[in-house]
């Protein structure tokens, strides 16, 4: 069987990708800010004109369809970078971007971001490469909520969340980001129920625990077996 697109590899914080000069060039073009919990950073609609990278804290982007339903489309937290595609493009922002905790971010122009690219052609590729992944990413999303159930897609954003922004613990990895489960149901479409049934599900086979604002994974190597089955 396929492995689904929550068992290969996703993409990567964006500081990640770059080389220690590209870094410094992209920092010293912007000012370091700080955020407060609920805090809306963009909103939908609004013209281009800034954009963030991520140092500390945690941030949801999210988007209303014309029938005035709220999806969550992604979660963001250190090393990310957001906006680039409203600021390469010059286009109005596509979604909503609010602070899920305190966030420590560096806010610069969209122009001195391009300039900046123009300075650095590694960092220019490694720009197109990083959007490229998240359209990819945001591609296969489509085409595996397309066909699988509920279950199925909260393991696949579990692991997904665990490999990307998980920290090794004593017990396993930890996520950290307070995520209600509403929001984990938003964020790949399916109820605050089936959510909780497959949360509970996973508890008892020893997969993972939760608790405040936390889940621990403790067998990364099962929930990655499971999100290949599905």
């Amino acid at each position: 069987m396929p492995e689904s697109r929550s068992a290969e590899k996703v993409p990567v914080p964006f500081l990640r990708t770059l080389d220690d000069e590209a870094l410094r060039v992209l920092i010293s073009a912007g000012g370091t800010r700080d955020y407060g919990v609920g805090d809306t950073l963009f909103h939908q609609g609004d013209p281009s004109r800034h954009l963030l990278i991520v140092h500390d804290g945690w941030l949801k982007v999210t988007a209303v369809s014309r029938s005035g339903r709220e999806a969550l489309l992604a979660i963001r937290g250190p090393g990310d970078i957001i906006g680039e595609l409203s600021a390469v493009d010059g286009r109005s922002r596509g979604a909503t971007v609010r602070t899920f905790t305190t966030v420590r971010a560096t806010l610069l122009s969209s122009e001195r971001f391009l300039l900046a690219m123009a300075e650095l052609p590694d960092l220019s590729l490694a720009v197109m490469r990083h959007i490229a992944a998240n359209l990819r990413d945001a591609d296969a999303k489509r085409t595996e909520y397309g066909g699988s159930s509920g279950h199925e897609r909260i393991i696949g954003m579990l692991l997904e969340l665990s490999t990307r922004y998980g920290k090794a613990v004593a017990d396993g990895r930890v996520i950290s980001i307070p995520l209600a489960q509403r929001e984990l149901a938003a964020a790949v479409g399916v109820s605050r129920e089936v959510a909780a049934r497959t949360l509970r599900a996973l508890r008892e086979r020893g997969v993972l625990k939760t608790g405040r604002q936390r889940i621990v994974i403790l067998r990364q190597d099962l929930l990655k077996m499971l999100a290949k089955s599905v």
